[in-house]
């Protein structure tokens, strides 16, 4: 099936993988995570992807999960579309439990984790036989997708698993995390016509992704300055040298996402008022004082401010 104009316009563009907020008692704060909905939607994102890594997805329980998910897609309300995961099981009855919950909840596709559908010692023949027998017990008409995510290890997609995907007529959304120009060029002649979308999540082949075809950004970076991100899709054909410029700072922006994170999101949605704690069930938050790290976020902060006013963005 080729993809109609409408579908490529819904699943393109930013989709931040959005945090979970919670509270002292590591128990979800949803007013804050109504509030952190709002501020993506006020940056002017293209979609949001819940219950993901940067959601703490690993750390919840599958009940925890499909509230979580539910919740963003009702609080979202249809002022974007929500895609989201929460398949974190190692078996594939759970695994085929955990999608169907997910897809109850009305989101626009569910998003399987590459890892969990081999172990590191196993071959991409086996990943994707594995892939192709979950497609199968998830009835259409739910739309899926597929995250390369690097916890607890990265399994990126082989070509042939990137091609049957495009050609199943059953995926929307590859969260790219390859990092490899070369390897984004060729996924993207592989998916060409097809629903299958490619959105990186690495700030530094980005430009060169929207370049080439690629469809968009799904990053950690959109939950620092998604309106950044969101001018530089929109943008960059029609302003090149701005982009150029842009590209370059979000480029080493983005190294912040090593100091701490999502400690250090949490922490800078703590200063905005989005957040009332920046607690985390993935990781301590001890040393992101001690390691100075507040400091570095507030200066990159401050030089997206500058960024801004170079494009002419409120």
């Amino acid at each position: 099936m080729t993809a109609t104009a409408a579908e490529l316009d819904r699943h393109s563009g930013i989709w931040p993988v959005m945090l979970t907020p919670f509270r002292e008692n590591l128990e979800i704060d949803w007013r804050s995570l109504e509030r952190l909905i709002d501020w993506y939607v006020a940056n002017g994102v293209h979609g949001l992807f819940a219950n993901c890594q940067s959601s703490e997805m690993f750390f919840l329980s599958d009940a925890e999960s499909v509230q979580l998910t539910r919740f963003i897609v009702e609080y979202a309300d249809g002022r974007v579309p929500v895609v989201a995961s929460g398949h974190t099981a190692d078996t594939f009855a759970h695994q085929v439990e955990q999608i169907s919950a997910i897809a109850d909840t009305g989101v626009d596709s569910v998003i399987l984790i590459s890892n969990r559908l081999a172990t590191a010692d196993q071959s991409d023949a086996m990943a994707l036989d594995w892939l192709q027998r979950l497609t199968d017990a998830v009835p259409a008409p739910i739309t899926m997708g597929v995250y390369e995510c690097p916890y607890p290890y990265k399994r990126l997609l082989s070509d042939a698993a990137v091609e049957w995907c495009a050609k199943s007529d059953r995926f929307t959304f590859v969260k790219d995390t390859c990092c490899n120009i070369e390897t984004i060029r060729r996924r993207i002649k592989l998916i060409e016509g097809s629903r299958l979308h490619l959105l990186n999540a690495n700030a530094q082949t980005l430009l060169d992704t929207l370049k080439a075809g690629g469809h968009g950004y799904s990053g950690v970076m959109a939950n620092f300055h998604p309106a950044l991100y969101v001018w530089l899709v929109e943008n960059w054909s029609k302003a090149p040298d701005k982009a150029a410029v842009l590209s370059e700072i979000l480029t080493l922006g983005a190294l912040s996402e090593y100091l701490d994170y999502p400690v250090n999101a949490k922490d800078y949605h703590m200063q905005i008022g989005t957040f009332e704690s920046r607690i985390c069930r993935s990781r301590p938050i001890g040393s992101y004082d001690a390691l100075h790290f507040p400091t570095t976020v507030a200066q990159m902060q401050s030089l997206a401010a500058r960024c801004k006013q170079l494009i002419g963005l409120e």
